[in-house]
């Protein structure tokens, strides 16, 4: 059974910088993709950014400086990587699976929650 576990959310201050993780099991990132996605209260779960069994990226409709995402093929593990985070209330990311039309095909886990407060 293919399953995304994401840790490392919190409270941060703005202009902080979190790390997240995204654990899978059953499924392997060396070949398929994995994507990150965030979900404001009230507004659609959307694509940060994906990346590939091959190392390629796509991003979201999101400031692409900020977000750096990484993998540990060995571990099955993806990161998120965020900086300069915005006071935009708090947010849930999810990490997921991604075919090759952009969809995310695995039973979606908890998230973490990011929220950005003074």
């Amino acid at each position: 059974q293919v399953r995304f576990v994401e840790s490392g959310g919190g409270l941060v201050q703005p202009g902080g910088s979190l790390r997240l993780s995204c654990q899978a099991s059953g499924y392997i990132t060396s070949v398929y993709a994995v994507g990150w996605y965030r979900q404001a209260p009230g507004k659609e779960r959307a694509l940060v950014v994906s990346i590939s069994g091959w190392d390629e990226k796509e991003y979201g409709d999101v400031e692409k400086d900020r977000f750096t995402i990484t993998k540990d093929n060995a571990e099955n593990t993806v990161y998120l990587q965020i900086d300069d985070l915005k006071p935009e209330g708090p947010a849930v990311y999810y990490c997921n699976s991604r075919n090759s039309v952009g969809r995310a095909i695995v039973t979606w886990g908890q998230g973490t929650q990011v929220t950005v407060a003074s």
